[in-house]
């Protein structure tokens, strides 16, 4: 029904006999604090976990009228109520209980687990019975039917910490109003840690404090599910307090691996879900001394990776494999160049800082340029056979090959980019770079003298002609070590000053000019699908239809 019918619904009149006026009184916004105290005030035990999940999805339909909207929702019932009046003085609290639940993940008690337990407490036998017929009530609602079983995922997760996680979303992403700017996105924005003693700025009235360390870990380890990995983005991109935490703990793998994961089983996720990750991994990339630090962390037997056994392999060198995995996957499939940009954006942002490159990353990274080098003398050809047709036939359209092949030279320029910052930067830590780069040297010949990569195939040039030489005085067939060996002692001997100086490559993300047209209908979509998942069982199905038909 539209809001207005809905508001009704919270709205009486009391008629005065003598003077025949009405006093109406609007109980929605009532009923909206109450909900809110009761998720702030209740503290989370058996007894109270199914009240506080009803409150919170209560909330949640409330603000529901935005799924019946094919436009961004801008002025609602609920949303003023919850901005402004009597629910704004509980905006902090509420965010930090949401974020709690979120972070502590209690599970659904068992039905009926404390019947009996409140005789000693003077509630009396008939209290606990009316209680455990309450809980199992409950189930019964939330989970779709009498004598239905949760499916294995759900009873595994805690649906408090998903619901409280979705209202989070929610009201974080709520339009602005004209004359004041959302006190939730504030309160995410500018929370910090306990351990923070700095004073709060008297220009945001929201600001409150939360344990990091247990911020942190519940993010590392809820990063399968869409929500998380949102939740994430949104406080590294506007709490620059939880950015400064992240970027400063010594164990980012933690992190960083659960987002290569859901990058590397890119076929399996909603487009959303690996674009968030992706962001993520551009802005950890803007600073340097992440770039710095994931070489020097080392991993082991990385199980999920199925292309090739790596028993031991840095951060750095596995974050370099997902990425250029995502691009080629993107060029075959996909073809989405936003995609690209961020891929190859977080590898410009590394580039100079590549250290003791895995042998692997090193081959796949002149594997990619490979690819692009036939993709273009592909384009190129088609556009010239094209051409020729043209004079013969007059009526048959062209097909845009310019812009083919000018998207191709853009990705081939900035690979040649993130090849030759870390030759100019990094040339010595990175011997086995070298060496994939003489072993494949034929590829670049091509692009010497194409007036597009000229200046930046110089430096490129020039080591591979400054190797190759050495080599070639050291004699026929090497092994490879020794050609390692070579490599290592010409990067010493290489002069600096003989490597041209560019620009260094750093690229910064930037939120598009109206976030709220992507970030409103993926949130909504999250929310209706955790209803679907939450309230419809498959093992239901069968019985919801024939009830209902």
């Amino acid at each position: 029904m539209p809001e207005e019918e809905m508001q009704l619904h919270f709205t009486y009149e009391e008629k005065s006999s003598v003077t025949f006026q009405a006093d109406s009184e609007d109980l929605i916004e009532e009923l909206l604090c109450c909900l809110i105290k009761l998720i702030i005030d209740i503290p989370l035990l058996d007894i109270t976990y199914e009240i506080s999940l009803e409150a919170v999805s209560t909330l949640v339909v409330f603000l529901s009228y935005q799924l019946y909207h094919k436009e961004i929702l801008r002025h609602s019932i609920s949303h003023k109520y919850l901005m402004h009046g009597r629910c704004l003085p509980y905006t902090s609290r509420l965010v930090k209980t949401l974020l709690y639940n979120f972070i502590r993940q209690e599970k659904r008690p068992p039905p009926g687990t404390h019947i009996f337990q409140q005789q000693s407490d003077g509630g009396g036998l008939l209290y606990g019975l009316a209680s455990g017929v309450a809980t199992g009530l409950w189930t019964v609602f939330t989970l779709g039917g009498v004598g239905s079983k949760p499916a294995p995922q759900q009873e595994q997760s805690s649906p408090l910490a998903s619901q409280s996680l979705l209202l989070l979303l929610v009201l974080a992403n709520l339009t602005d109003a004209p004359d004041s700017p959302n006190p939730y996105k504030q309160a995410i924005m500018s929370f910090k840690n306990t351990q923070d003693n700095t004073a709060f700025p008297s220009s945001n009235p929201h600001a409150f404090q939360i344990n990091f360390n247990s911020l942190y870990t519940a993010l590392c380890d809820q990063q399968k599910s869409d929500q998380a990995t949102l939740l994430l983005y949104m406080l590294l991109h506007q709490n620059s307090n939880v950015r400064t935490y992240m970027l400063a703990r010594t164990d980012m793998e933690n992190l960083v691996v659960p987002i290569l994961e859901i990058l590397y089983h890119v076929e399996e996720r909603n487009s959303h879900h690996v674009y968030m990750a992706l962001i993520i991994l551009l802005i950890l990339t803007e600073d340097d001394g992440f770039n710095r630090s994931i070489h020097e962390v080392i991993l082991k037997n990385i199980t999920w990776y199925s292309e090739r056994v790596l028993t031991e392999i840095s951060l750095g060198s596995l974050l370099i494999l997902v990425v250029i995995r995502t691009i080629q996957y993107n060029m075959t499939r996909t073809r989405d160049k936003y995609l690209h940009t961020n891929c190859l954006a977080a590898l410009a942002n590394m580039s100079a800082q590549f250290r003791s490159l895995h042998q692997y990353a090193a081959q796949r990274i002149i594997s990619l340029f490979s690819l692009l080098s036939k993709k273009h003398n592909k384009v190129l050809e088609q556009a010239t056979q094209s051409l020729r047709g043209s004079l013969s036939s007059d009526d048959v359209p062209l097909p845009d090959y310019a812009q083919d092949l000018n998207v191709i030279e853009e990705v081939i320029r900035m690979m040649l980019e993130i090849i030759n910052s870390c030759l100019t930067n990094s040339l010595h830590h990175n011997p086995n770079l070298v060496y994939a780069l003489l072993y494949k040297r034929d590829l670049f010949e091509q692009f010497r003298t194409h007036p597009s990569f000229q200046d930046i195939m110089q430096n490129i040039d020039l080591v591979i002609t400054f190797f190759s030489s050495r080599l070639q005085q050291a004699g026929a067939e090497l092994s490879v070590e020794r050609v390692l060996e070579i490599i290592k002692q010409g990067a010493v001997a290489l002069p600096k000053d003989r490597l041209r100086k560019f620009p260094e490559l750093k690229f910064k993300y930037v939120e598009e000019e109206q976030p709220e047209e992507f970030f409103i209908p993926y949130v909504w979509s999250l929310v209706y699908n955790s209803a679907v998942a939450l309230y419809w069982n498959p093992q239901d199905i069968q019985l919801f239809t024939m009830d209902s038909g």
